[in-house]
């Protein structure tokens, strides 16, 4: 099995998940208490050290109340 990992990537989503979240001003905490999962998993994924699931995408997005294809667009 090949890991697919696409640094530049990773750090791209954090920055565009860190930027949604601030412009709602939400801390780290806020964000983790309402998508129900942990806070050091929000640092990771900002961090761009982690590669999120779709269905942790999909529980951030409900959380900052946008859709999906929202959150993801890093254009």
């Amino acid at each position: 099995m090949t890991l697919i990992r696409d640094e530049k990537l990773l750090k791209l989503f954090g920055t565009r998940l860190r930027k949604l979240r601030l412009e709602r001003e939400m801390s780290q905490y806020q964000l983790a208490d309402v998508a129900n999962i942990n806070r050091s998993q929000v640092i990771d994924i900002e961090n761009g050290s982690v590669n999120p699931s779709l269905c942790t995408l999909q529980v951030l997005a409900e959380a900052l109340e946008i859709t999906l294809p929202d959150l993801v667009d890093l254009e």
